[in-house]
């Protein structure tokens, strides 16, 4: 059985109803991106922060995987399926992808601020003063600007030893994750489904020029 690596990105989960962070003016739902995902954010306003979260997980829990979900599922009948994400909700998971790879963390785990292994289940509102068994407060379970992307080489690994590439609803602008595409074997075939694609031109490299739940059907075509 072939493997096949899937990149996935916000447009991914854009159809289930979920916003993307960024607006066109850099904004993330009209926050500063320096004071609700990063470091130095969390350490001086860390209800603002909480609360920004907050919101994110109450709109994921209300939303459901969509058909281009449910689509991916399928393909591991016929390939050994790694999906690299970007996203951090679970729509991946709820459709039934068993491999799954949270570059930038998960919306529903939070963490102690003392112990980056120290990692729960968390489906609730988080808040100030909610704490560990030792103590230290919980934040949420995500990469902020300015981190290490601890999965970044299992990534690469993955990456290094695939058969095809399916690249879903990403412009493949930020890094570290962009930089993946790079780890593919030469000569691997590779599929990019996004309305505005924006990548430098890779031999090798199918372009469907759609949103994700009609270009994977046009993927799939393709495959057949």
């Amino acid at each position: 059985m072939k493997n096949l690596v899937i990149l996935t990105g916000a447009g991914m989960s854009a159809e289930s109803g979920l916003k993307t962070f960024r607006d066109a003016n850099g904004l993330w739902e009209g926050h500063d991106v320096l004071e609700v995902a990063t470091p130095q954010g969390f350490e001086e306003n860390p209800e603002l922060v909480l609360e920004f979260y907050n919101q994110r997980r109450r709109q994921l829990l209300d939303v459901k995987p969509n058909t281009a979900h449910l689509d991916l599922v399928k393909l591991e009948e016929r390939f050994k399926v790694s999906i690299i994400t970007q996203n951090v909700d679970d729509l991946h998971e709820r459709a039934g992808s068993t491999n799954v790879i949270h570059l930038h963390g998960e919306l529903l785990k939070v963490r102690s601020i003392g112990d980056i292994h120290d990692v729960k289940e968390w489906h609730t509102d988080l808040n100030f003063g909610d704490t560990c068994a030792n103590g230290h407060q919980l934040r949420p379970h995500i990469v902020w600007f300015g981190e290490d992307v601890p999965m970044i080489e299992k990534a690469m690994t993955i990456c290094e030893k695939t058969d095809l590439l399916l690249i879903i609803g990403t412009s493949m602008q930020v890094y570290p994750a962009a930089g993946l595409i790079n780890y593919v074997p030469k000569d691997t075939p590779m599929f990019l489904i996004d309305p505005s694609p924006n990548i430098n031109n890779h031999k090798n490299l199918t372009i469907i020029a759609e949103n994700v739940t009609i270009g994977m059907k046009e993927f799939l075509n393709c495959i057949n």
